[in-house]
C-alpha cells in the first residue's frame, strides 16, 4: 500500500449536454448554434445548463489516491427485467484500538443451499449481515446465528418479506431478553441485506450503514440511528428518554439496538431505545455493481462516496471483494478509527465494473486579447 500526503479526489459526473434538434442540414446547424448559445448564457448567469447533471464529491485518502480527477458518466436507467444478480462476497474484520472484538457478521451467497430447503422463494437468494455488539459479544453472536431463521420461519415469508423482517427483529430482541445466558446489558446493532431474485431488502437498527455502488455513485440504503439525529431525538424525548452529549440516557451512542434490556425495561413497554428496523426495498439493475455493509468504525472516518470510489477502483484492478474489504479496513485504521471494524463487499456480477467513459467535446473556445486584458485588470485590482 502506497502511503503519502492526503490528496483531494474530485469526482464529476456529467449526463447529457447541449444539442440541437435535427431539422435539415442548414436549419439543424442554426438550431444547434442557438441551443449552444442558450447553454452558454445559462452558464454565464450562474445557472447549470439544461440536461446536465453534475455531482461533486471529495475524498481524502493517504493510501489510495494521488492528485487526479475522475470523470464519470451518469448513464440513463437501464431497467432490465431479465437481469439477475450473481453473488460474490468478501469480508474483513479487525479489532482496531479496542480491547475486545465485539462485531459479528454473516455472508450467504447461496440462500437455498445454506438453508438446505426447497422452500418456494425467488432465486437466486442471498443474505448478509453486520452486527456491532456492545456490552460484550453475546447479543451480536446470538443475532448472527438466529436472525435469518427468524425471517424464513415467519408465516409472512416470502409473500410479505418486509413484514417478516420486522417481525424477526422483534423476535430476536425478545429472545435476547428470555435467554438467561445472555447478560441484560449486552446489545447489538443489526444491519442486514436479503436478496430474493432482483429484489433487495436492507434492514437496519443502529449506526452501521449499507451503501450501494451504482456506476460509481454512492447510494445510501440505510440511515444511521444516532441519538443526535433529529427524528431519533424527537422519538426518544417523546418516550421520556434524554440525550447527554450524544448518548441515549447518557449510556448508548445509538438510538436503536437489539438487547440492552437493562435500558428498555419490561417487555411490551415503550422504550426510547427501539429495536424496530427501517427497511429499504429496491430492484437491482445492471447498473448496481456492489453493496458495502460496514459498522460505524468505518463510517466514522470515511464518507460513503469515498468508500464506493475505493472499492470500484480496486475491483477494476483485481476483481476480488475480499481484498476490497481489507482495503477499506486498512484505510480506516490509517485514519485512526476508534472502534472495531467489520466490512462486507457484495458484488452482483462475476465481472469487474466497466470503465466509465464520456464523449470528449472537441469544440475549442478561446478568449480575445481584449478580454484577456480585462481579466488581468480584474485580477490585478
Amino acid at each position: 500500500m502506497v502511503q503519502g500526503t492526503s490528496a483531494s479526489l474530485q469526482i464529476e459526473r456529467l449526463d447529457g449536454g447541449c444539442s440541437g434538434t435535427s431539422k435539415g442540414s442548414a436549419s439543424a446547424m442554426e438550431d444547434e448554434k442557438d441551443e449552444n448559445l442558450d447553454c452558454l448564457n445559462q452558464q454565464s448567469a450562474g445557472k447549470p445548463p439544461r440536461n446536465i447533471k453534475m455531482v461533486r464529491q471529495y475524498c481524502s485518502s493517504s493510501a489510495f489516491f494521488t492528485d487526479f480527477e475522475i470523470l464519470g458518466l451518469i448513464s440513463p436507467s437501464t431497467e432490465n427485467s431479465a437481469f439477475l444478480p450473481i453473488f460474490r462476497s468478501g469480508s474483513w474484520t479487525e479489532k482496531g484500538p479496542k480491547q475486545y472484538m465485539e462485531d459479528e457478521h454473516i455472508c450467504v451467497d447461496n440462500l437455498h443451499k445454506h438453508l438446505a430447503t426447497s422452500a418456494d422463494f425467488p432465486s437466486p437468494g442471498a443474505f448478509y449481515g453486520v452486527f456491532d455488539g456492545h456490552g460484550g459479544v453475546d447479543a451480536a453472536s446470538f443475532t448472527r446465528k438466529n436472525i435469518l431463521n427468524f425471517i424464513v420461519e415467519d408465516s409472512q415469508f416470502p409473500s410479505g418479506t418486509k413484514r417478516a423482517i420486522k417481525s424477526a427483529f422483534v423476535k430476536a430482541d425478545h429472545a435476547l431478553s428470555d435467554t438467561k445466558s445472555i447478560d441484560s446489558s449486552s446489545g447489538t446493532t443489526a444491519l442486514m441485506a436479503l436478496v430474493l431474485g432482483r429484489t433487495m431488502l436492507v434492514a437496519n437498527a443502529g449506526d452501521s450503514r449499507a451503501v450501494l455502488g451504482k456506476r460509481g455513485r454512492a447510494i445510501e440504503l440505510s440511515k444511521d440511528h444516532k441519538p443526535s439525529c433529529a427524528s431519533e431525538r424527537t422519538r426518544i424525548e417523546r418516550l421520556g428518554g434524554v440525550i447527554y452529549d450524544g448518548y441515549l440516557n447518557g449510556q448508548l451512542s445509538v438510538a436503536r439496538a437489539l438487547g440492552d434490556w437493562h435500558i428498555k425495561g419490561p417487555k411490551g413497554s415503550k422504550s426510547p431505545l427501539s429495536s424496530e428496523p427501517e427497511v429499504e426495498e429496491i430492484n437491482l439493475t445492471e447498473e448496481d455493481e456492489f453493496l458495502i455493509l460496514g459498522c460505524d468504525g468505518l463510517w466514522d472516518v470515511m464518507s460513503s462516496q469515498c468508500a464506493v470510489t475505493m472499492v470500484r477502483k480496486e475491483l477494476m484492478l483485481h476483481n476480488d471483494p475480499v481484498t476490497c474489504s481489507k482495503a477499506l479496513v486498512t484505510e480506516a485504521l490509517e485514519r485512526n478509527t476508534c472502534d472495531n471494524l467489520t466490512v462486507l463487499v457484495i458484488c452482483f456480477s462475476p465481472d469487474p465494473p466497466p470503465k466509465i467513459e464520456i464523449p470528449r467535446n472537441h469544440r475549442r473556445r478561446s478568449i480575445s486579447a481584449e478580454g484577456l486584458d480585462r481579466v488581468k485588470g480584474i485580477l490585478n485590482n
